[in-house]
């Protein structure tokens, strides 16, 4: 209930600092041959009802990230357990820093889904995130968990019969509560002055940008729904630009479907491909004239087998793709970017030959693969340098960092949520993406094709948010912030520094606990 949801649509923040409490509780009073199967429970139940959204993505998607997040929670608890067992005293401060560490590495790795981490509950609670611009996420991670780490030890012992009362308990630990109120406090007084500092802030200049909404499934093909989107897009262009002077039109991500790239590159005379092929055509000629810069989603085609020609003799086609996104600027195609952070499972699969059942089984539902991007591409448009993160890729704050460390000065979200079909999904992805304004202090544009389409300021808060699953167009005044002006942030020099040290302190800090353990079982052994 912290988070956007079907029980609360724009989630109760607060919940965030207790809800974890009993989980604490229950990893100190269970033992160590049942806690594996309370952290499977916990992370299988919790996403099944946080991400319930993802049936609409694939009947699948609803069991496997569940799944894999109730592996990745087995571990976590079992590594939790660990560290209240070693360290008998102090044993809820370094389970805060397991957590963290836990947060961070279960987003780093190829299934990594960073939906869900405690963080992004505090979305709306400005003044306690903005030291996302020194530590990221992941600063807030550790302010969030260590009272409930604190307070579920209490509670184990207190269920247990044997916990002292709660000021004796607090007194015991005198030391680390004072020093956590004083971080908190330092928090939000930061917070707070960073917060008034980023709302009054006068921009280096303004990007005056109109977003289109087209409101359509782009996964749903064919040569008429590619035309009628287009039609669309079209439409609430023109109508923008009859009554606004913008600096540039944005689209979404994959607005427009049929690949420019391929159907300009390659003849599909006789192919059964020749609609599609005009439609690009006239696709191409409204970018190229329409008198003010166009971005927009649209898949790159590339050659799959170069030994083969591009239309196969059963008339396949002989392709593979990149998400993209293309730069119309001066009656021509100026810049294209690659998707550099797959979506796993459904865009990205690399262990073909360790699970081929898998691999198989995932062709079988109708999962397609893309080809990587490897290149944090900075557009330039008016003067104005934007890097364009694509959908899913605004989840992860070192994507975002990368580019403003490349040199750009706006982000540039452009998102496909509508096949999720809740308000409550594209709320949850564009609260993930007001941290990375913060973290780069830099403002978010997000072009959306149903929502949450928006401006984020550079202290994280949403404005003017289009009505979600609906057609229109809407014109935003883009602050922008340039380099020279405000340097990069702490953490776009520094990208999940803090992350880092959480991990390797876990590493260090179990070991070392599991060889005190030891000793004092051979010191006890020998008694």
């Amino acid at each position: 209930m912290a988070f956007p949801g079907f029980m609360i649509p724009e989630g109760f923040g607060l919940l965030a600092f207790v809800a974890l409490v009993p989980v604490f509780a229950v990893i100190r009073h269970t033992s160590w041959k049942h806690v594996w199967w309370f952290g499977f429970l916990f992370g299988f139940t919790f996403y099944l009802f946080f991400a319930y959204w993802l049936k609409s993505f694939h009947a699948l998607a609803i069991v496997l990230i569940p799944l894999i997040k109730a592996f990745e929670l087995m571990l976590c608890f079992m590594a939790l357990k660990a560290a209240d067992s070693f360290f008998k005293r102090f044993g809820y401060l370094v389970q805060a820093v397991v957590w963290t560490a836990y947060a961070y590495l279960s987003e780093s790795w190829f299934a990594g889904f960073a939906y869900g981490d405690i963080a992004y509950a505090f979305y709306k609670y400005t003044p306690f995130v903005q030291i996302a611009d020194i530590t990221g996420i992941w600063g807030i991670v550790f302010l969030a968990i260590l009272p409930q780490t604190f307070l579920g030890r209490y509670l184990a012992d207190f269920v247990r019969g044997n916990a002292p009362s709660f000021r004796s308990h607090v007194l015991r630990n005198i030391i680390p509560v004072i020093i956590y109120a004083l971080l908190m406090a330092a928090t939000l007084i930061y917070g707070g002055v960073k917060t008034h500092e980023w709302r009054n802030k006068e921009s280096d200049k303004t990007w005056d940008v109109v977003t289109v909404q087209h409101n359509h499934d782009s996964w749903k093909g064919g040569y008429y729904t590619y035309l009628h989107n287009f039609n669309n897009l079209r439409r609430y262009t023109l109508e923008a630009l009859s009554v606004t002077d913008p600096d540039i039109v944005i689209w979404s991500e994959t607005a427009f479907v049929p690949s420019v790239a391929w159907h300009t590159a390659y003849s599909t005379e006789g192919s059964g491909y020749e609609t599609t092929a005009a439609l690009v055509d006239e696709f191409v000629s409204f970018g190229e004239n329409l008198g003010v810069p166009l971005l927009t989603g649209n898949p790159e085609g590339v050659i799959d087998d170069e030994s083969l020609p591009p239309i196969l003799e059963d008339g396949t086609t002989n392709r593979m793709d990149y998400n993209t996104v293309i730069l119309f600027d001066d009656g021509e195609i100026k810049e294209t970017y690659r998707k550099q952070h797959l979506v796993p499972f459904t865009e990205h699969f690399p262990y073909e030959k360790e699970l081929p059942w898998l691999y198989d089984l995932l062709l079988a539902n109708d999962y397609n693969w893309w080809l990587q991007g490897t290149e944090s591409v900075v557009f330039e448009s008016d003067g104005v340098k934007f890097s364009t993160p694509i959908c899913f890729e605004d989840n992860f704050g070192y994507l975002s960092a990368g580019f403003v460390a490349a040199g750009a000065d706006v982000i540039v979200n452009m998102s496909n949520d509508n096949w999720s079909k809740k308000v409550s999904a594209e709320l949850q992805h564009a609260a993930m993406g007001a941290f990375r304004s913060i973290e780069t202090r830099k403002a978010t544009i997000r072009g959306t094709n149903s929502g949450i389409t928006c401006l984020i300021t550079p202290e994280g808060s949403m404005h003017d948010p289009m009505e979600p699953f609906t057609m229109g167009w809407h014109l935003y005044h883009v602050p922008v912030y340039t380099h020279e002006s405000n340097p990069d942030t702490f953490y776009v020099r520094h990208i999940d520094l803090f992350a880092h040290i959480a991990v390797y302190s876990s590493y260090i800090l179990l070991a070392a606990g599991a060889v005190m353990k030891a000793v004092s079982v051979i010191r006890n052994k020998r008694k």
